[in-house]
């Protein structure tokens, strides 16, 4: 019997909330893996003992990952009701001049700001600085000249002083000339030439109007929903996450609707699993409802392990409790009292910082014994992964929870009829649990709005490889690779062509640059012979050898095998066997015959996802790059030592053949 309306529930958790209310004044550092490790830790000290020595009563908190890689550490500074302004790639000088420069004489920073994506399109009041950035590629840096420029422009007519000029570290903005970020309005002008200072400044400093021919009117391509938190709140605590819209979704499931209304909103959302084959949210949890058993269970699956993949380690690291609402969530609507965060030891922030949400979780009576007043009692704990990339496969990690070798078992029965121990049991990953509060939130509407018509909502990418700007991204799906790479992530690492994309990890394909126009979705990713999978990508320019990409792909899929099917064990096995020898030129044309009909077996007869998908990357160099293949077939040992030794010194295939 619920004892209390959504209204009522949901003032009573944020009056909780409040209680403990957060500081428009504040810093923050990014502490995630990636900023701790490239010294983040250490800034808090420095910035909470300069705040101290300069009488500034100022919080110094911890944050998660701002998405930023290629430029950690981070730290956010809020000051005097103004927006938030994001230094990058802080080191512990920078830090105590944060606090001197910044904070105690209002003056900004140069080459460290990160400016917002959140660009506008009118002023709201006379600027009070102006961030400038030379984007394009050409030799020669041409900031300082307008930085000149702009601060001769002022002074000619007395305004010295009125605005700072500032260099910026990054614009979000890549090959559009010269960039300038007007502040705090966040107006934003590209490809500025000399000519147009002058009236930049008459009109947008003297009179608060925009230079419309000049305008940046694109929106920013992301669109954060399972990271909408990450950046904003301190993970470590519940009060911040509650006051930025967490539980909101728990609340109105439990107190104001039912699992069949949770199920029927997950399905209008169009919600599909992130973690690999992309199967529907709400048709899995309604399969697991369906079943009359005495135990359900429920589980989030966060045994990442695709090289080079971040995406549900900062997601854990930066929002646990959005994961663990979602994962309550999907207990509530599939009639679950228990559930499980299966997460790889090797994340021990991650594990912290979720032990820590359940504790906090119980605290204010949204886990445990009878949920918000529902009569429905619900509990989860954390078990640790031991790193076997199969883990990720459902039957293998229900055997690792039940203390068994993590090895995968045939289907069906599927798991949400007779999973973790023959029950019942429905398995999320991450990203899936992380968006499902949102949809609650907001409506399965809401979110259908975003992304294609099969391929609903957005998606959380770990860029990675050859690219200018790695960094964690999330966008709605039907975002071409194009955009994703060159829009958002800056393009070619070191102006090197890219030659290709990999995406979905060992389990994906290779995209050539001449398809990278595709939409990203799950149809048109198969289409190409790749696939989603939880989000990796990989960035390869023309560099890179794909037949060594082939093999680095196949070897970690031989050393993670369970051996427990002969296809992938004995298969993948051969199979590496023939692409090393071709890769040393000692290869013959039949031996592609051979390869192909190696993966038709592995794809057919293996006996989980692992073996499978193993030879999709081999797969897709074949189709896209088989000149490279029959370059080593054909040239024999010699080409190949001259093809190792034109990579090292940078040189492309082309050259070479």
């Amino acid at each position: 019997m619920k004892t209390k309306s959504f209204e009522e529930t949901l003032a009573l958790l944020k009056k909780g909330a409040e209680s403990k209310p957060g500081s428009p004044q504040r810093i923050r550092v990014g502490l995630d893996s990636g900023g701790i490790a490239a010294g983040a830790e250490s800034l808090i000290d420095v910035l909470r003992s300069a705040c101290d020595e300069a009488g500034l009563n100022i919080p110094v908190e911890r944050t998660g990952s701002y998405g930023y890689a290629f430029i950690d550490p981070l730290v956010e500074v809020c000051a005097d009701n103004k927006p938030a302004t994001l230094y990058g790639q802080v080191d512990e000088q920078l830090a105590a001049r944060i606090v001197k420069d910044h904070l105690q004489e209002n003056r900004l920073l140069e080459d460290h700001i990160v400016a917002s994506r959140s660009r506008a399109t009118s002023c709201y009041g006379p600027p009070e600085a102006i961030l400038v950035l030379d984007t394009s590629q050409e030799d020669g840096d041409k900031t300082r000249f307008f930085q000149s420029s702009i601060v001769d422009e002022l002074r000619s007519r007395g305004w010295e002083g009125k605005v700072q000029v500032v260099r910026a570290l990054d614009m979000g903005l890549y090959d559009k000339g010269m960039v300038m970020q007007l502040l705090p309005s966040r107006v934003t002008y590209t490809h500025v030439l000399s000519r147009d200072i002058a009236r930049i400044v008459e009109d947008s400093i003297g009179n608060g109007k925009v230079v419309k021919d000049l305008l940046c009117e694109e929106p920013d391509r992301q669109v954060r929903i399972v990271l909408r938190n990450c950046g904003l709140i301190d993970p470590e605590s519940i009060e911040d996450a509650i006051r930025a819209g967490a539980y909101e979704g728990l609340v109105r499931a439990v107190t104001d609707g039912n699992p069949d209304d949770v199920i029927a909103t997950m399905k209008t959302s169009g919600l599909r699993g992130r973690g690999g084959a992309g199967f529907p949210t709400g048709l899995k949890w309604e399969l697991t409802r369906k079943p009359q058993a005495d135990v359900k269970y429920v589980i989030c699956n966060a045994d990442e392990g695709d090289p080079g993949a971040f995406m549900d380690r900062s997601i854990l690291e930066g929002d646990p409790h959005a994961v663990l609402e979602g994962l309550i969530i999907a207990g509530y609507a599939v009639g679950a009292n228990k559930g499980y965060f299966y997460i790889r030891a090797e994340y021990p922030l991650a594990v912290k910082r979720i032990e820590l949400a359940l504790t906090e979780a119980r605290e204010k009576g949204l886990l445990g014994k009878n949920i918000l007043g529902s009569g429905w009692d619900f509990d989860a704990e954390i078990r640790l992964g031991a790193g076997a990339f199969v883990c990720g496969e459902e039957t293998a990690l229900i055997a690792s929870i039940e203390g068994k070798r993590g090895s995968p078992e045939p289907r069906p029965p599927y798991p949400s009829v007779e999973g973790l121990w023959k029950k019942p049991t429905c398995i999320n990953n991450v990203e899936t649990l992380a968006a499902v509060p949102w949809i609650l939130a907001k409506g399965g509407e809401a979110y259908a709005r975003y992304g294609t018509e099969k391929s609903n909502g957005t998606k959380v990418f770990a860029v990675t490889g050859k690219v200018r700007n790695p960094q964690l991204v999330e966008v709605p799906m039907g975002t071409t690779v194009q955009d994703i790479i060159f829009e958002i992530c800056g393009g070619a690492q070191d102006e090197i062509p890219i030659k290709g994309v990999q995406t979905g990890g060992p389990s994906g394909g290779i995209i050539p640059e001449r398809l990278l126009d595709t939409p990203v979705t799950y149809e048109n990713l198969l289409e190409l012979g790749s696939i989603m999978g939880s989000g990796g990508m990989l960035v390869m320019n023309e560099s890179d050898c794909m037949v060594d990409v082939s093999a680095f792909y196949l070897q970690f899929c031989v050393d993670e095998s369970c051996g427990k099917c002969a296809p992938c064990r004995i298969g993948g096995y051969q199979m590496l066997q023939l692409l090393t020898k071709i890769g040393k030129g000692r290869g013959r044309t039949e031996d592609l015959t051979q390869i192909h009909r190696i993966c038709k077996s592995m794809q057919t007869a293996s006996l989980c996802g692992l073996g499978q998908t193993a030879p999709n990357p081999v797969l897709s160099t074949l189709k896209y790059f088989e000149e490279e293949y029959k370059g080593y077939i054909e040239g024999g040992p010699a080409y190949s030592r001259k093809r190792k030794k034109g990579l090292e010194e940078g040189k492309n295939l082309k050259a070479l053949a």
